[in-house]
């Protein structure tokens, strides 16, 4: 999984299907932190016109071309149609945030010939790590988890 990570954070155009108007949601916080980090990134969701002042998408279909790995914050039994929406863009990388991991999908995903990453935090690995998450992946670190 390891080299799976270092692909995946080495990506620069992402997608995170799940952001909300709640600006409280843990897809917003990836959304905004990715942006200033200096990544490229799409925010998917197709109750949500806007991202603050950026378009928001209702699809991944919409982003065809334009990301190279998406990241997903949504409930599992939302996962498995998504992944095979990856798949049909052409996307080779998906990222299943904690809580969005469905057996089923990550199962698919391998299947479709797409690199999961599951059970692990985006922000403990996109660089540079800074707040809480420096913290956990020192936690991580130490406890032999990362």
């Amino acid at each position: 999984m390891e080299q799976a990570i270092e692909e995946f954070v080495g990506l620069r155009r992402l997608a995170v299907v799940g952001v909300s108007r709640n600006d409280r949601k843990f897809g917003n916080t990836i959304y905004k932190e990715l942006k200033a980090k200096g990544y490229e990134v799409f925010g998917v969701n197709r109750s949500v016109e806007k991202i603050g002042e950026e378009k928001c998408y209702p699809d991944l279909t919409s982003l065809k071309g334009m990301v190279d790995g998406v990241i997903a914050c949504i409930s599992p039994d939302q996962v498995e149609p998504m992944v095979r929406e990856v798949s049909s863009i052409g996307v080779h990388y998906l990222w299943l945030q904690q809580g969005a991991e469905s057996k089923k999908a990550v199962e698919l995903g391998e299947k479709l010939g797409i690199n999961v990453v599951k059970g692990k935090c985006i922000l403990m690995y996109a660089g540079p790590v800074n707040s809480i998450h420096k913290i956990h992946r020192l936690f991580n670190k130490v406890t032999g988890r990362l």
